[in-house]
Parts: C-alpha cells; structure tokens; sequence
C-alpha cells in the first residue's frame, strides 16, 4: 500500500514539474548575427561563396528538445556585384555593376546533428543544418527616366534559405556558432535585370541566389526541458 502511495506521488510530481517545465521554462535563445553577404546571379563573379559585404541582424531559438530548435531572424542584407571581377570576358567587356539591399523575415527549423545542451559538458557543441522559409523585400528597376538613369521601386518575395554551421557554448549561458546560409530566391531582378528595359535584358536564364556567411552571438536562458526517473 505504501508503494502504491509513493508511486502516486512521485507521478503527480511529476507532471507538476514537467507542467511547469512546458508552460515557462523552455530553453531559448536570443541574439545577435554579423558576417559577409555575396549575390550569385547574371552580374559579377559566379563564386557560390565570395562575401564582399557586411550584413547582419537579430536571432531567437526556442528548443524544443536538444535536436531541434524553432528559429526566427530578421536580416539586413547588402548584396553588390561588378563585371570588372567577373572572369568571364562577355561580363567584363561589358562593364555593368550594381548594388542593392536585402531586408528579410525568416522561420524554420534547425536540426543538430548530437544532442545540444551548453548547461552539460560533453553536449555543448554541434554541427547543425538550417531550413526555412523568408519573406524579403529590395529594390527593382521600374523604368529607365534618362539614359543609365534608373527609376525603382520595392517589391516583395519569398525564398528558401538552407544553412550549414556550427555551435557552441562560449562562457557561462553565452553560446556562439559560425554558418553560411545559401538562399534560392524565385526572382531574377536583384541585380535590376529585366526584359522590360532594353539596357537591362540581360536574358538571364535562371534566378537569383544570395549568400549569408558570419558568425552569432546569442544569450541562452529558461530551463531545460523535464526530465524525471522513477526510483
């Protein structure tokens, strides 16, 4: 009888702990990203990574177990390009250059390849991957008022950024990690290409890529998730 007893109490125990554990004391993250940003498109090199601005912006995790992690940011994303780097000698001989800026929404899912826990030794880092989706919005040409004078406009898309890093804890709740982050956009005019302007058709044939590569500083707090044995 006094096993049954004890049994119930460790139970009501815990689903009181892990109750409280769900409703307040999930593990999150919050900070800070800076780094180097590049284009890939029909203007400048074709390097898949050559950052050649700064870019940078707000990160939050909110980790649902110590594999996955929800994650949001909002980036300011600087992208330029000029055919004199290009190697290509159509690109060079023809002369054009641009810049342009990204501002961009994000949400997805981050997944570690080992469990991530910076409260625990032999847990506090990891390779991870990144998937998700994002909201960005820039500039496009709209219409050319003089010769090599330009009239634009903002205009919003969506892309699908897939990232590769990695993390791990620095001091205290303080945790860092490196990554490059590789958006496939379905736009073709980040580098003001279009076939409705004659000194702009440039007919490129597939969509504009941007490239994220830099490193985050986040702060960690909440506790971690319930863990409960029977004795």
């Amino acid at each position: 009888m006094h096993a049954i007893f004890e049994m119930k109490r460790q139970v009501l125990t815990m689903v009181f702990i892990c109750a409280a554990s769900i409703s307040w004391s999930q593990i999150n993250e919050i900070g800070i990203f800076i780094g180097g940003t590049n284009y890939i498109g029909d203007i400048g090199k074709t390097n898949y990574i050559s950052p050649n601005k700064i870019g940078g912006g707000l990160l939050y995790k909110y980790n649902l177990n110590p594999r996955i992690a929800l994650r949001g940011t909002f980036s300011y994303l600087p992208i330029e390009a000029d055919d004199a780097n290009a190697t290509n000698s159509i690109r060079k001989n023809r002369n054009y250059k641009f810049n342009n800026s990204i501002k961009e929404l994000t949400a997805g899912i981050e997944y570690s390849f080992y469990e991530y826990d910076i409260s625990s030794i032999d847990k506090a880092s990891t390779p991870y991957i990144f998937v998700g989706v994002s909201g960005f919005s820039y500039n496009h040409a709209i219409s050319e008022t003089a010769p090599n004078t330009y009239a634009f406009k903002h205009k919003t898309s969506y892309t699908v950024p897939v990232g590769l890093g990695y993390k791990a804890k620095l001091i205290h709740n303080i945790a860092f990690a490196i990554e490059t982050r590789v958006n496939y956009t379905f736009e073709d005019d980040l580098d003001f290409t279009t076939s409705t302007i004659p000194s702009l058709n440039f007919a490129g044939e597939s969509n504009d890529w941007h490239v994220f590569t830099g490193m985050s500083i986040v702060y960690t707090f909440g506790r971690p998730a319930c863990y409960f044995e029977f004795k």
